[in-house]
């Protein structure tokens, strides 16, 4: 069984946030119901955020029950919109269901899980099918039967997000607004994004868990929304959400009180700390009541739902408009790290730069969706990298228009591979003209030792040294960065080239890139320099030489 330190599980919570935080737009152009306010991913990730906030001041070392009660009460005091109040109770039920267990294995996985879904739906007057609470239930439900199956708590964790995902499928179903805008429920994929952040900063895996395969075989989140007027009939304008404060109020009264005011109603907590949201036409009156019985109120919002709701449907016409622009016979997607690499593989033609590179590894589903955002006949892949080239033959493979990798390396090839290409030409021979173009290209990179190693030829390597890599092979170590470029030079046999692009790193100075410019000038006279800034991040440094 895999041990997780309480440290692990903090930190995985911080990851989760992050990730979920990043990818709110997302969540919230999924947003129909029960209003198409566009805000579901926004609540969620500002209710994560001040969890981590909360648990932040929290001292290092302290016992559970600390740790717990910073979650539940950042969760309850920063719970935003309908979807953050259930989250923050989600959270709330799995804290509770830990707290009863003395080891984190899977019986405590299915415990937390169990108790996540009994306070959930507790605090929601009505459930309704195809939402949070149903993706929620199906988690638990997977939860359940990794502990009847006894599986290790690693192979549990990863089938649960297995099973949050393929809820997330069946939502509309059940729920046939989303049926109608052909969406799934943005509250549970919110929910499986999370878990899925979690469980893969847990087992110390960068991005998603399960690189989405499945998921991305089908086209549910990323459909084509259609513009509906989702708002008509929707008989309440205000989203109403604050903070009780009481140590008196009739909690069983004010759960009367609330659904005569509205719908979406929910009042979470304990005495003397609650968190009430609703969906009003009267948020005053709303407010009044509890000022009326002996409660203090504070962080109030309303949100005015119709506005967002326009808002949405704007931002979604301004999508279409653009995805309807003239389509393009070719389209390309390239991964680069550095704005300045960025910016000149787009005056080259590639349409969406992936962030990426050798410490940062997109998955197939980031390719995936970048090839499905171009409106193009067809997309070529430059991965840029010997470890994206597979994650890119796959998102070719899963793509619904014919696409193609061009297995470059490195950023220079892609530069070259771009002049290799011809509009006229079918795909299978753009992509073997364009794997012909830079097949010449030799590449140099410069960065720093992170452990103490060997080069290419045995000596040896310590950590902290500035190392010189041609084309994959440490062929040059040294102290200085021009010192062990012109050894790479020498080791590339750069002599029989007649240009060399050099890429400045985030880290080198305009001058030093200057300077090293006139270096390699004064000792290959026939070779012809071009320099520009790549800004790529760990490397100063990288050229290539043809």
């Amino acid at each position: 069984m895999s041990e997780y330190t309480a440290n692990d599980t903090l930190n995985a919570l911080a990851a989760a946030s992050k990730g979920l935080s990043a990818r709110k737009d997302e969540i919230n152009r999924l947003n129909v119901f029960p209003v198409p306010d566009g805000d579901t991913g926004t609540n969620m990730s500002l209710t994560l955020e001040s969890v981590i906030g909360n648990v932040a001041r929290v001292p290092i070392g302290a016992p559970s029950a600390d740790i717990y009660k910073a979650i539940t009460t950042g969760a309850l005091m920063g719970a935003r919109g309908n979807s953050g109040v259930i989250t923050s109770q989600i959270l709330r039920g799995l804290c509770e269901g830990c707290a009863e267990c003395s080891t984190f294995d899977t019986a405590a996985l299915d415990t937390a899980f169990a108790r996540a879904q009994e306070v959930a739906f507790q605090a929601v007057r009505k459930p309704v099918e195809g939402t949070i609470l149903t993706v929620l239930r199906d988690i638990a439900s997977a939860a359940r039967q990794a502990h009847k199956k006894r599986l290790s708590l690693d192979d549990a964790l990863e089938f649960v997000v297995g099973e949050a995902y393929a809820s997330v499928q069946r939502t509309p179903e059940f729920l046939p607004v989303l049926k109608e805008n052909n969406v799934v429920d943005a509250g549970g994929y919110g929910l499986a994004i999370l878990v899925d952040g979690f469980v893969a900063a847990l087992m110390g895996k960068e991005g998603g868990l399960k690189d989405e395969f499945a998921f991305a075989r089908t086209d549910a989140p990323k459909v084509e929304i259609e513009l509906i007027n989702d708002w008509e009939g929707s008989e309440f304008r205000y989203c109403t959400e604050f903070l009780v404060h009481s140590d008196s109020v009739d909690v069983d009264a004010a759960r009367e009180f609330l659904p005569t005011m509205g719908d979406c109603d929910l009042m979470v907590g304990m005495h003397p700390n609650f968190k009430v949201h609703v969906h009003s036409n009267r948020p005053d009156q709303v407010l009044q009541w509890f000022l009326t019985h002996d409660s203090q109120i504070s962080e109030v919002h309303i949100h005015n739902m119709q506005l967002q709701s326009a808002e949405r449907a704007d931002k979604l016409a301004s999508e279409q408009a653009s995805q309807e622009a003239e389509r393009k016979p070719y389209g390309f997607v390239a991964v680069a790290s550095g704005a300045g690499n960025a910016k000149i593989l787009k005056s080259l033609g590639v349409d969406v730069v992936v962030s990426g590179g050798q410490t940062m590894n997109p998955s197939t589903k980031d390719l995936l969706d970048s090839i499905a955002s171009i409106n193009a006949d067809r997309v070529i892949v430059l991965p840029n990298n010997s470890n994206i080239i597979m994650a890119a033959q796959s998102a070719c493979e899963l793509a619904d228009i014919p696409c193609g990798v061009v297995p470059t390396k490195t950023v220079p090839q892609a530069f070259s591979a771009l002049f290799g290409f011809n509009e006229g030409c079918d795909l299978s021979a753009n992509l073997e003209s364009m794997t012909e173009a830079f097949s010449d290209v030799k590449t140099g990179e410069i960065t720093r030792a992170v452990k103490d190693s060997r080069d290419a030829h045995g000596n040896p390597i310590a950590s902290g040294d500035v190392i010189g890599i041609a084309d994959g092979s440490i062929e040059a170590v040294g102290s200085d960065i021009a010192q062990v470029v012109m050894a790479l030079l020498d080791a590339m046999e750069a002599e029989d080239a007649d240009t060399l692009t050099l890429l400045a790193g985030e880290d080198f100075s305009d001058e030093e890139a200057a300077a090293l410019v006139a270096l390699i000038e004064e000792k290959y006279e026939d070779i012809e320099v071009e320099s520009h800034r790549g800004e790529q991040p760990l490397y100063p440094v990288v050229f290539s030489v043809e």
